[in-house]
This record gives structure tokens, sequence and C-alpha cells, in this order.
């Protein structure tokens, strides 16, 4: 068992225009300020990073460490989560999706793609530079819209996307290993991968793949009524990364888990500040803890009430109570008594031939 690390925070839903949220260093004062031990970078928000330059420049990433450590923290991961969504794009979501992608792009998926991929590839690089070894993303979606089977599907529909799914990430994942990083996709709902079995149906697709790995959200899967305790017991060989995100539902005679097209505040599931909602964030923790997680637990902010303000305040002392420090010895050894191979043979009633 290792003690899981912790309190991190991700930057992106703290981003703006003001100060200290506009500058990698001010920002890394103000989360220090706040109790985290740890940041992580949205790749694609220029304030605080600049990716390619990352993939390209060991001192470029030796100086963003330096700022960074500057502040008592470290940096626990980068994630391409807009970046990753666009590998994989229905035509739906094209318009919705192009400004995720600079405008040079838009207008054109193939070339959004391809400028997506090629952000996949900066980010594993980059990874390496910076002396990390996991790293976050999305999936992207081409069968989301099927999602519900009416009108049904017609037979093929699904595995034929999961295979293309497969096939535009397994030479990303290969440029992982390449650079000895683990992608771990956020589960997700709108990514095809978002929950157990469309996740099982892409690692068989990428043949097992060792960098094939997961992040984990507990409130994604509160949203779903998926159960997230058991799901740890099932994938915890891939879970490398853990954004520590609360979330209720509560549904009623009007809505469950599709929300009724009602906004995040009048859905019967929504997300909410630490402590704030259901999950069992004491189980996780145990959870995690007795499998030997050894990655950051990242908080990752993002609910319809309270402010972010008070959300990051809240969040580092939240985290840092949840963290166990795992036992250098058994509880009970106080009562252990010494043994010898003579007395072990006489306990089971054995006899020396």
């Amino acid at each position: 068992m290792k003690t899981i690390k912790g309190p991190g925070i991700f930057l992106a839903q703290f981003a703006g225009d003001e100060a200290p949220y506009n500058s990698l260093s001010d920002i890394c004062g103000w989360a220090a300020g706040l109790g985290f031990k740890g940041i992580q970078i949205p790749s694609w928000d220029g304030r605080f990073f600049d990716l390619e330059q990352a993939a390209e420049s060991k001192t470029y990433c030796d100086e963003i460490r330096g700022t960074i450590a500057k502040h008592g923290l470290e940096l626990t991961e980068l994630s391409t989560h807009l970046q990753g969504q666009l590998v994989a794009v229905h035509p739906a979501y094209d318009a919705l999706f192009d400004g995720f992608a600079p405008a040079a792009v838009h207008g054109a998926p193939v070339e959004r793609m391809k400028w997506a991929i090629e952000q996949l590839h900066f980010a594993a690089k980059a990874s390496r530079n910076l002396g990390l070894d996991r790293h976050a993303t999305f999936s992207g979606a081409l069968a989301w819209p099927y999602l519900y089977p009416w009108p049904q599907r017609p037979a093929g529909l699904v595995e034929t996307a999961f295979q293309e799914l497969a096939n535009r990430w397994k030479p990303i994942l290969d440029v992982f290993e390449e650079n000895g990083v683990d992608l771990c996709y956020e589960i997700h709902p709108g990514e095809d991968l978002h929950d157990g079995s469309s996740f099982e149906m892409f690692l068989e697709l990428v043949k097992g793949h060792p960098r094939c790995n997961l992040l984990f959200d507990p409130s994604h899967f509160v949203l779903q009524q998926l159960d997230y305790l058991e799901y740890i017991d099932l994938y915890h060989d891939r879970i490398k990364m853990f954004h520590v995100k609360d979330a209720e539902f509560r549904p009623s005679g009007r809505q469950g888990v599709y929300g009724g097209f009602q906004s995040w505040a009048n859905r019967a599931g929504r997300f909410r500040s630490l402590g704030d909602g259901q999950v069992d964030f004491g189980s996780i923790f145990s959870k995690l803890t007795q499998y030997g997680f050894d990655g950051w637990a990242v908080m990752e902010w993002e609910c319809c009430i309270k402010s972010s303000e008070q959300g990051a305040r809240e969040g580092a002392p939240f985290i840092q109570k949840h963290i166990i420090e795992t036992a250098t010895k058994a509880f009970d050894d106080f009562a252990g008594a010494g043994t010898d191979q003579q007395m072990l043979n006489q306990l089971l009633g054995l006899k020396k031939s």
C-alpha cells in the first residue's frame, strides 16, 4: 500500500483574465496559499503553458517546474481534455467543438483531427520533458449520438465506431509508450468511453495497450448511477489518475438520469463542491490506498450552487482529511509471538521425517 499524494488542484475551472488567475506564477501562489501541494495544468491555456514549446524544449520545461517549485508546489500532470475530444467528433457536434481548436481548422473536421493528434504527440513529449509519467485526456466520441437504442441501431454501428476510435488512438498510445507516459482517459458522459463496459470494448480493440489507462472521477458515475466502488475493484490496475469531484443524484417523478433538458441547477443529477454531494470519499480513498494507487488526489471543482472561490478554499483541507497515511506495521503486532520452524511444525502437528 502507498499513501496517496495531495491535495492537488486542476486549474482549468479557475483560469481567468484577472490576477491571480491569469499567470502561472500568480495562480501557483494562490493555490499554495489555500493549502494545495500540486497543480494539474490544462495544456490548452496559453496563460499558463505553451504545449508545443514544452515538447521541444527541456529548458522551457525546467523553467515551468522552477516557477511551480518556487511556490512549494509540484506539477501533478498535464491535461489535453479539449484536444483529446477532437480526436473523434461526430458530425452532429462539429460546430460546437470547433471552438476547442484554432480558427485555422474551423469547418475542416479532418484538419482539426490532425491538429488534435499532433497536440497529443506534443503532450507525450512534454510530459517526458517535465518528468511526468501520466497524462489526462478525453477519448472523443463517434457513437455517442446513438447512446439510446431508439431508433434501433443497425447491426455493426457501435462496433464500427469503436474500431475507428481504436484506429485513431492506437498510434497515439504508441507515442505515449515511446515517451514512458500513461495516457489516462477520463471516463465521462459525452465520450464514447463513458463507463466500464465501453472502456473494455476499447481496451480490447487496442490490444490491451499498456499505456491505455484511466482517470477515475466518481462524480460522473453518480450521475449515471454506476457503482463507483466496484468500478475501483474491477479496474484498479488501470486507474492511474484521480479527480476528486462531488455530485448528487436526486430523481423525482419528473426526471432521472437524462435530466429533462434542464439547467445544471435543476437536474436530478448535478455536480457539487467537495462535501456537498453524495460521493462516499472515505470508501474511495480507502479502496485506492488498499490497491496501492500512487498518484495524486486532484480536486476538480464544478458546482452549480457554490462559488469557485469557496470551493477552492474548502477543497484542500477536505482532500487532506481523506488522505490515509498507510500503516508501517500490523495493528496486532503487539500481541505477536516469536516462532521458529520447530514451533510451526508443532502447531500443525507435523513430525520431522
